[in-house]
């Protein structure tokens, strides 16, 4: 009886180590190498003749699966038109994603990949797959992109609004957040390193220059008083401007580099979330250890923590659809 207990205790052990590892292999590579084959190429050669006439979509849409990721998962709710049968106000319209940019790209792209396979490819997929060819096209890393990912049906401005890291978060907020979607500190300082390309508007950091805490006229006394001087005079001139764009990494915003973390380290991160990295002695210790390290491991880091991401809450096999258009659920 003895050895009985044990197989069946073995047996039920290899049953739970299934779960737990088909839970993390629900994504494979080449997941339509039999179902569209062309599938990968189309996606990359529309993003290799595309990107480079607008270098700074890579970032905005680098940018848009992030925003996906972090609400209902990697799904696609977040390319969810408002519809007037439903009357739901998606995540489009919410706060964080009112600056997204790159849905009409992600509409291009599924019509060539429908062209040549109808009702295979998810949007999902897409989102990942033109994220990561979209920055290596602009001399960024390379990341494996595992494929399965299903499309979701549900999208709410509210969710988005809870569960997007504002650019106004402290170090705890962050640190919650990101666990709340099995990321840990080394993957919060690593895609934040994602801020080394793109651009931002004055509204998403000018408290910091001119109503920190609420108090009209203080300055953020963490920020390089420098750089908010030369912001003020000459970028973000007033509180209500909400047009003019920033770079979030001065000088460098078009290269993938360390320069973004060195930046920090002067106290010249852009949005108090850049700051917070550095008031946890973990986080700026993995910041210091990128800054001395090489070009080579910070994309090798990045990659891993990008491939993390992209599989966050994924829904697969029959959960989720396939949408034929990527602004709108299947009927």
């Amino acid at each position: 009886m003895a050895n009985f207990g044990y197989l069946g205790n073995f047996l039920l052990f290899c049953i739970l180590l299934g779960i737990v590892t088909s839970s993390h292999a629900q994504l494979q590579l080449n997941f339509y190498a039999k179902s569209c084959p062309k599938a990968e190429k189309i996606i990359q050669d529309y993003v290799q003749k595309h990107i480079p006439n607008a270098p700074s979509l890579a970032a905005a849409l680098l940018r848009l699966q992030f925003h996906d990721c972090f609400v209902r998962g990697c799904d696609a709710s977040v390319l969810l038109n408002f519809t007037s049968s439903t009357k739901n106000q998606t995540e489009k319209v919410a706060i964080p994603n009112q600056t997204l940019r790159g849905f009409s790209f992600i509409d291009d792209v599924k019509k060539a990949v429908e062209a040549e396979c109808p009702g295979i490819v998810s949007c999902a997929d897409i989102v990942a797959l033109v994220s990561r060819d979209s920055v290596v096209v602009t001399g960024g890393p390379y990341w494996n992109v595992p494929t399965g990912r299903r499309d979701g049906r549900i999208s709410n401005a509210s969710e988005a609004l809870a569960n997007i890291p504002p650019p106004t978060s402290n170090f705890s907020s962050l640190q919650t957040s990101f666990a709340s979607k099995g990321l840990d500190l080394k993957d919060l300082v690593l895609l934040s390193g994602a801020h080394t390309i793109g651009v931002s508007h004055c509204s998403s950091f000018s408290t910091r220059l001119y109503n920190f805490t609420g108090v009209l006229g203080k300055q953020d006394p963490s920020l390089d008083s420098e750089y908010a001087a030369n912001l003020k005079a000459k970028k973000c001139k007033s509180i209500n401007d909400n047009t003019t764009i920033v770079e979030m990494d001065p000088g460098s915003s078009s290269t993938f580099d360390l320069s973004y973390f060195k930046l920090l380290l002067k106290r010249k991160g852009l949005f108090q979330s850049d700051a917070a990295l550095t008031t946890s002695a973990t986080t700026k210790s993995y910041i210091n250890q990128l800054v001395q390290g090489s070009l080579k491991q910070f994309n090798a880091e990045f990659a891993k923590a990008m491939e993390k991401m992209g599989s966050i809450e994924v829904k697969t096999g029959s959960a989720g659809e396939i949408r034929k258009q990527c602004a709108f659920v299947n009927n």
